[in-house]
């Protein structure tokens, strides 16, 4: 059986997240404030917001994805990297890096406060459409959609979310997540991006 990094990882954000569901104080010390972490230089808060979410629907929307997508991905990173160590680096700056705009934006807003994993989420997701576009995805567990359409969604509904504003999850963090699972590949291997377009170019060689 093949050693899973992205099941340690869900296995850790399900504990965590648990915990911290049940002590508000916890859940208050790990999650992102960008106030805190300017004035306070508390700099852990950009990796520990990915680690807790705001209820349990919010935790297991990003586990299953990260559960459908992530092994996937990890296979990928595998291949293009010989290292399982950089699918960590990659899902941990995933989460850094999508924080890094909110930062900016509320540094000095006391009341501002965000957490979950969707940056590195997004990462992944879209890194996976990048690579196989075609790809069927379910919504819902029953509408069949190609991965490039649910990403135009997933990008314009998070759009849609980070206007509206409320609650604690940060849409933004969707938007930058999915540059980032964009760029970071195309960085090292740019060949990645000519694949692409030549996927969407040539859709009947790819669907079935």
């Amino acid at each position: 059986m093949t050693f899973s990094i992205s099941i340690v990882i869900i296995v850790i954000t399900c504990l965590i997240s648990y915990s911290a569901l049940q002590n508000y104080d916890q859940l208050n010390k790990l999650s992102m404030q960008p106030y805190m972490v300017k004035h306070y230089k508390q700099y852990y808060r950009f990796i520990t917001s990915g680690f807790v979410h705001a209820d349990f629907q919010h935790l297991l929307f990003n586990m299953l994805t990260l559960y459908f997508f992530g092994s996937f991905i990890e296979q990928v990173f595998t291949q293009l990297f010989q290292n399982k160590v950089v699918y960590v680096l990659y899902y941990i700056l995933g989460i850094i890096v999508s924080d890094i705009p909110s930062f900016i934006k509320h540094r000095d807003n006391e009341r501002y406060s965000s957490l979950g994993a969707s940056g590195a989420i997004s990462a992944i997701v879209f890194t996976a459409i990048m690579v196989n576009p075609w790809a069927s995805i379910y919504l819902f567990f029953a509408i069949k959609i190609p991965a490039v359409i649910y990403g135009v969604l997933f990008l314009g509904i998070s759009a849609y979310m980070s206007r509206k504003g409320g609650g604690n999850i940060n849409h933004d963090a969707h938007l930058w997540g999915a540059l980032f699972g964009i760029v970071f590949p195309l960085l090292f291997h740019p060949e990645l991006g000519t694949s692409f377009i030549y996927q969407l170019l040539h859709r009947s060689q790819f669907v079935q």
